[in-house]
């Protein structure tokens, strides 16, 4: 007769109940568990079908039942049964003061005792159970602690999930930043090339135009040389004559031994002016690299955007969109506003900043306290730290509490924004005309920042840049 084969409970349990299989199913990745377990812990992750124990996906539409493993188990259950019992009869686990079988269990000594135990003064007074009672409640407690620990397995592996993927964003972020920095740069050296070329051929100029001055020169005075030498032989010729000749030509040698030639000097101007091009070089770069750079004032933070809004690459501008981008959900990031803050706070000192609202039917600008709600919704903005305005179904609002209506006479196009921190002033108005549309006054208890809430994929929000200038200061 085959000797019959020996499993142990453990390699008989489902992972997920930690019971003996019932109707247990294998999955393509040989992972098997209880059918009833499978479905339940694919419906509590609502979406996927993945292997509880090793994650592999389930192409699948059900697993396979395993028939092998059902025999074992309901075999095991059979003699684990009938062995059991036998046990029980011929035996039971005795105790070790009175031999008694263990047929109670002190709930408050939390341990297996005999009937003379009860009785006794250590337990006379406890609350007991029979064994098989507490041996169910026991399995039913450590089946909820293993459903939590469970749970919280689940909720630390999407927690990795959610670094995961936000590594993955952390990289995209950094090739893209650099890429736009190249691009900038770029711009710059372009700037500074052409620049260059211009300041050297301005030179190359400069020095063609005095040389061409410096060998006319030359060539002057190398004419007045040799009309000189020409002078000096012929004087010399006369000096060597020994008769009475040279009396007669005195008078004409002496008039040709007088020089008529003005004396040469250089004269001023001649060198090249180096101070022009060498003085003050970097500034003056510098000063005229202004007339093509801009300077924008509030600079957008993609990363408190709302996962609907674009982002312009120079952070400038925000529009709303159909398609909600794959972004990480942190802390900074609005999830139910169609928000975006700008990327530095302030909480002294005064700020301006112009936003280009145009025709778009639905926006909110103004400035929200560091600590404003960006996760949910609350019912009033103002409570909430807003300082804004807001232009929805036609009409104009100051996020009070309750709103107020602004009767405006004229639809504004550029809305500036003036915050004042020390004096707590947030005030708006219209830039064409320059008329005040609200002020806020609040005092400042934390840092703030440039808040836009933008309701119209049509018409996007734009940061207008501002004139920069230099002002030099002279001191004695």
């Amino acid at each position: 007769m085959a000797a019959r084969l020996s499993f142990s409970e453990e390699d008989l349990s489902c992972p997920v109940c930690c019971d003996i299989f019932r109707d247990p199913v294998v999955l393509q990745c040989s992972h098997s568990f209880c059918k009833a377990c499978l479905q339940q812990y694919w419906t509590q992750k609502f979406s996927g079908r993945d292997c509880p124990l090793c994650r592999c996906e389930s192409t699948t539409d059900e697993p396979v039942v395993s028939l092998t493993l059902k025999n074992l188990c309901d075999s095991y259950v059979k003699d684990s049964s009938v062995r059991g019992a036998a046990e029980e009869e011929v035996t039971g686990e005795l105790c070790k003061l009175h031999g008694e079988k263990l047929k109670l269990f002190c709930l408050e000594d939390c341990q297996p005792i005999c009937v003379i135990c009860h009785t006794s003064k250590k337990h006379k007074h406890h609350e007991c159970c029979p064994i098989g009672e507490a041996m169910l409640d026991f399995k039913a407690k450590l089946r909820a602690a293993l459903k939590t620990l469970q749970g919280k397995w689940e909720a630390f592996d999407r927690a990795k999930q959610d670094c995961e993927k936000t590594a993955a964003h952390i990289k995209l972020q950094a090739q893209q930043t650099e890429e736009r920095m190249k691009t900038e740069f770029e711009k710059l050296h372009q700037f500074l090339r052409v620049e260059e070329e211009a300041r050297v051929a301005a030179l190359k100029e400069e020095e063609e135009e005095k040389s061409q001055v410096m060998k006319a020169k030359i060539d002057a005075v190398e004419r007045t040389m040799a009309s000189l030498s020409d002078t000096i032989r012929a004087i010399e010729e006369e000096i060597l004559v020994e008769d009475v000749s040279l009396l007669h030509k005195y008078k004409t040698t002496m008039k040709r031994a007088q020089p008529t030639f003005q004396d040469p000097e250089l004269g001023s101007g001649v060198l090249i002016n180096v101070a022009s091009y060498l003085g003050s070089l970097t500034y003056k770069v510098w000063e005229k690299m202004q007339e093509s750079v801009q300077f924008t004032p509030v600079t957008l933070d993609p990363n408190t955007a709302a996962p609907w809004l674009i982002i312009s690459e120079d952070l400038t501008t925000v529009a709303d969109s159909e398609e909600r981008q794959q972004l990480p959900d942190n802390p900074e990031r609005f999830t139910l506003d169609t928000a975006v803050l700008g990327a530095k706070g302030f909480s002294s000192g005064s700020y301006t900043w112009d936003v280009d609202v145009g025709d778009n039917a639905a926006w909110v600008v103004g400035v929200v306290k560091e600590s404003a709600q960006r996760k949910e919704k609350v019912p009033s903005v103002l409570k909430n730290g807003y300082l804004s305005i807001y232009y929805y179904h036609k009409m104009y609002f100051a996020g009070t509490s309750p709103l107020t209506r602004l009767n405006l006479r004229k639809k504004p196009q550029i809305v500036r924004v003036i915050v004042d921190c020390d004096r707590g002033r947030v005030t708006f108005s219209d830039h064409s005309n320059h008329t005040q549309i609200y002020t806020f006054k609040q005092a400042f208890t934390e840092m703030v920042f440039p808040y836009f809430w933008v309701g119209s994929k049509e018409c996007p929000l734009r940061i207008l840049p501002m004139d920069a200038s230099v002002i030099l200061e002279h001191s004695c």
